[in-house]
């Protein structure tokens, strides 16, 4: 290796210098997300006279679901479109313009009609779709096969994610307070040019002088199986699109977003149990591997079940953070979406916590088994609603006053528990799980957890609010029941599940690049 490649390839903490660039641009990009997404549901269910939408809460939930779920689901044509047209550079460029045109797009809101608002969060999704899993794929090209840093270098690149989430609502709060919604808004847009002027600017050119230096070809910058049906296929998307946004903006075509969510939450889970249903009667899989795809569909749904709760945080926590919780201290309002910041400053302070007691069990062999997490997530965010419970019932004894904030903070702490537990977890277990020939295609299904948990959560989360202060047990009760039922199923599942995966041990997985990075 020569001298100025090695100086090139540790010179970000010890990493490659392209790195750098690429935690820059995903830490603004993840901050114009995590900046704009708690204000969606408190600005379209304030009254038009205080500057929102005036939407009823079911319906602004449900909305904020379909948002943060169909970002996952096209994350899915995202990837496709990279592979087999534009290559993971140009996807996450155009993504950067795609989603940074979104949010002007909101932003506008406030000179023109309410349409600008919806356009945008429709241009957020497919950029998004675009952007997520390509810049994780070019942090995976920074290192080669044997690299042992490669797991090092996505926790740092992890890390920009969560300084990201922990600034843009801390920023985002701030300005709608003092200066209202759509300057809470524009400041995501900003970030996002931020973001794309960062990965131009900096990332690509570090990135070809890199690939440069090791005398290498670069394989971020073209398709990876070019497609020439690709570019008709997008096409075809597109125009389905424009044709639904014009026809509803016109009025010909009425939505109403409670039964879109319903009904795309039905679809998902009928489309995920017919496509293992092919898999394990047509896919020409062996007994074993069989087995080990239904203990993927049962891990896949308890996911689904947990992300549920854990994505009521912007809808029904955040509800409950403005209406129901005492945000004076020391004169100063605190700002209701300050609350959102809480999950990343822990995962900061508890994700190095965890991987050394999984580490320290492991030498031991006493690291529980994938199962037994999976449990322990369930309980623990079971245990982070059974506060909400409690925390409502305080609501209303005081006649709905407010409570003490350490009420979400406490249930915030249980669901961040029970994430380290189950995401990073979760993608070990299907790596080990899924036969070889799947393992993409199972990869790809457990990512349509993660949007199946946002729509149920837009579906649960929208009955937070005063006229129905009485029913706030009662659906908090219900969150924790489910969790435990689950819990309990796992439970008695645990036995043959702990025998196919002791039955793995031996097979050691293929690494995922994205294994580290935000789910």
């Amino acid at each position: 290796m020569s001298q100025d490649l090695k100086q090139y390839d540790q010179a970000f903490m010890g990493h490659p210098k392209p790195l750098k660039g690429l935690f820059f641009t995903e830490l603004w990009e993840r901050f114009s997300y995590y900046g704009i997404r708690p204000l969606l549901i408190l600005y379209m269910a304030a009254m038009i006279a205080d500057g929102g939408l005036g939407l009823d809460r079911p319906s602004a939930s449900a909305i904020v679901g379909l948002f943060a779920g169909s970002m996952y689901l096209m994350t899915v044509l995202g990837g496709w479109v990279a592979d087999r047209w534009l290559g993971q550079e140009k996807a996450v460029w155009y993504g950067s313009l795609i989603i940074a045109c979104g949010h002007i797009s909101i932003a506008l809101t406030a000179l023109f009609s309410h349409f600008f608002f919806y356009f945008g969060l429709v241009l957020i999704v497919i950029g998004s779709g675009l952007f997520k899993t390509c810049i994780s794929v070019i942090v995976g090209t920074l290192y080669k096969a044997q690299d042992t840093r490669r797991d090092a270098g996505f926790s740092i690149f992890y890390m920009g994610i969560n300084l990201g989430s922990v600034l843009a609502p801390l920023v985002t709060g701030l300005l709608v307070k003092d200066y209202g919604w759509h300057w809470g808004f524009g400041i995501g847009g900003i970030g996002m040019l931020i973001s794309l002027i960062i990965f131009r600017a900096m990332t690509v050119p570090q990135l070809k002088k890199f690939n440069a230096l090791q005398g290498a070809e670069t394989t971020w910058d073209k398709a990876v199986h070019y497609d020439k049906n690709a570019p008709k296929v997008v096409t075809l998307f597109l125009v389905l699109v424009a044709v639904v946004v014009t026809l509803t903006s016109i009025g010909y075509l009425h939505i109403n977003p409670v039964i879109i969510v319903k009904y795309l939450t039905v679809s998902i889970c009928i489309a995920i149990i017919a496509y293992f249903a092919y898999l394990l009667l047509f896919a020409n899989l062996n007994t074993t591997e069989k087995k080990k795809i239904i203990i993927c569909f049962v891990l896949l749904m308890t996911a689904a079940l947990f992300w549920s709760a854990f994505e009521q945080k912007p809808t029904s926590f955040n509800l409950f953070a403005q209406d129901f919780t005492n945000r004076q201290f020391l004169g100063f309002e605190i700002p209701a979406v300050w609350f959102q910041s809480v999950n990343p400053i822990l995962i900061v302070i508890f994700a190095p916590i965890a991987a050394w007691l999984w580490m320290k069990l492991g030498k031991s062999n006493r690291d529980p088994s994938y199962i037994s997490k999976f449990i322990i997530a369930l309980v623990l965010a079971a245990c982070g609603f059974g506060l909400m419970v409690l925390a409502s019932h305080s609501v209303i004894q005081n006649h709905g006053n407010t409570v003490s904030p350490l009420w979400l903070i406490g249930a915030m702490l249980f669901l961040t528990l029970g994430e380290l537990c189950l995401s990073p977890v979760g993608l070990s277990a299907m790596t080990k799980l899924a036969p070889n020939v799947l393992r993409g295609q199972i990869m790809g299904l457990w990512f349509t957890a993660s949007a199946l948990g946002n729509l149920m959560a837009g579906l649960i989360g929208g009955h937070v609010s005063a006229d129905e202060i009485n029913q706030l047990p009662t659906l908090f009760m219900r969150c924790v029941i489910a969790l435990l039922i689950g819990a309990v199923i796992l439970w008695l599942l645990r036995t043959p599940i702990r025998k196919l995966l002791d039955q793995t041990a031996s097979t050691k997985p293929t690494p995922i690049q994205n294994s580290q990075v935000e789910t």
